[in-house]
């Protein structure tokens, strides 16, 4: 069932694509855990994302908090792509008759294009000196309707080990004392923020992890037992 509705917005996929331009990336993430990967996309060259790249940081988390029992989409938050372009970028959760969520419909849109020309055009009707007094913001608005705990920057990994580590470095960059000092109950905090941010739906986190910690698995399989109750 859920895959014939997937099937579906494969059509919209490409639909949208063509319609609004090259500019706009349109993705479709198959959410099943045996899957959890894009099935469709239109404008790849936005990420340098293909058909089989994973879920992003921001997707999992969408599934990990279930922002989706409470919204049927989210728009406007920010996205930067490999090459560094700011996008702006939305999500529609496509959800089944239990209203679960199957998949997640993406548009990203790349304004590099236009913000060049607008810089060229103000560079050519004002001096130097009005650039400098009046720069342009080229970081989308805030969505003000956006939930708090939401990652407000997405990132767009090509496969799962880029996508785990991009995780991990968010949760532990701020540490002062490197990974392979921490105590126990140091490693469990990170354990506990990496569960949120939907780490573990990934197959081979569990190794991974163990893996920055120089630990044994079963040391992170406790934690997320003590962490789950």
């Amino acid at each position: 069932m859920n895959k014939h509705i997937l099937q579906q917005y494969t059509v919209i996929v490409d639909f949208l694509g063509k319609t609004l331009g090259p500019d706009y990336e349109v993705v479709l993430q198959d959410l099943d855990p045996k899957h959890q990967a894009i099935v469709a996309i239109a404008n790849g060259h936005v990420s340098g994302r293909t058909v089989g790249s994973p879920l992003t940081n921001t997707a999992l988390h969408l599934l990990s908090s279930k922002i989706y029992e409470t919204h049927d989409f989210l728009c406007n938050y920010k996205g930067v792509a490999a090459n560094g372009h700011v996008l702006r970028s939305s999500t529609m959760m496509i959800k089944d008759e239990n209203n679960e969520p199957v998949g997640f419909l993406c548009i990203n849109y790349d304004d590099s294009r236009f913000m060049e020309l607008h810089q060229k055009l103000l560079s050519t009707i004002h001096p130097e000196s009005f650039l400098e007094q009046a720069p342009i913001d080229q970081q989308p608005a805030a969505a003000a309707e956006q939930p708090a705990a939401m990652p407000m920057t997405e990132s767009f990994p090509t496969d799962i080990t880029l996508l785990m580590q991009k995780i991990f470095d968010d949760v532990t960059k701020d540490l002062a004392t490197p990974i392979t000092r921490l105590n126990q109950y140091e490693r469990k905090d990170i354990v506990q923020k990496l569960n949120d941010q939907g780490l573990f739906q990934l197959k081979g986190a569990i190794s991974f992890v163990a893996r920055q910690f120089s630990c044994s698995t079963a040391t992170v399989y406790r934690y997320l037992s003590e962490i789950n109750g």
